[in-house]
């Protein structure tokens, strides 16, 4: 009976210690548990590098490069074809070159939206308030079995971000993400885990998404992920298109 009684105190106080915490004091403790501020700013390029797993068994080859403060580049490769999606802190281009298409394409609003969201080179937590984010704590909830904290993240494009954090070390294990698509309220979730220090800086080296609640899911799993790699600035632009020669 007594030792009940103590395990009962030790959950009520446990609980009491998590509603005191505010949304910045949780925020602070994720970014001294990543590595800390200092080590975070000191990445200015980050080279990712691994491999796409779909439904059905489809494969591909993925390369994520980011560079501060809001560049990105993705590279999907099958096949023997190379698919780009980037953007260069104000325009998004792809290139899709399944249907043959080889030429550049802006970006629709959607697909600028996701690309704009992968260019966050810190992610919405991190110096939330200068990126004119809003933060607050909700409380906790189960994932898989286990308490997790749980963060409401709003952007000012409208998105909103549920952002569940491990109750011992403070990272993020699952992300919901709900955002206007068409005209259509959207659901995803993100899974993060197999969390690796990359010169100072834990990052997640295992992702998987889909739409949430479905038991289909895309996995991204890294083999390597580099920091601080020389990247030029001209790889985020969208190349111009040569003219085609008369006749042709």
């Amino acid at each position: 009976m007594r030792r009940t009684l103590f395990q009962l105190l030790a959950l009520v106080l446990w609980s009491v210690t998590l509603q005191a915490q505010t949304a910045d004091e949780i925020i602070a403790k994720f970014v001294k548990t990543v590595g800390g501020a200092d080590k975070i700013r000191a990445v200015t390029t980050l080279k990712r590098a691994g491999k796409f797993t779909g439904g059905g068994g489809f494969e591909a080859v993925i390369m994520q490069e980011n560079k501060r403060p809001n560049m990105v580049r993705q590279e999907f490769q099958i096949q023997g074809l190379t698919g780009i999606s980037a953007y260069d802190g104000k325009n998004g281009w792809k290139i899709q070159p399944w249907g043959g298409k080889k030429d550049p394409e802006e970006m629709g609003e959607d697909e600028l939206k996701s690309i704009v969201e992968d260019a966050d080179f810190d992610g919405p937590l991190v110096d939330y308030n200068a990126k004119g984010n809003t933060v607050e704590y909700i409380g906790t909830e189960p994932v898989e079995g286990t308490d997790a904290i749980k963060l409401k993240v709003s952007v000012p494009n409208g998105d909103v971000y549920y952002y569940y954090m491990d109750t011992d070390y403070y990272v993020p294990i699952k992300i919901e993400t709900k955002r206007m698509i068409r005209g259509a309220e959207q659901e995803s979730e993100t899974i993060l885990g197999d969390y690796k220090e990359v010169n100072g800086w834990y990052l997640p080296f295992s992702i998987e998404m889909g739409a949430k609640g479905s038991q289909f899911k895309q996995k991204v799993n890294y083999d390597t992920i580099e920091a601080n790699v020389p990247l030029d600035d001209s790889i985020f632009r969208k190349p111009d298109v040569k003219p085609q020669p008369a006749g042709r």
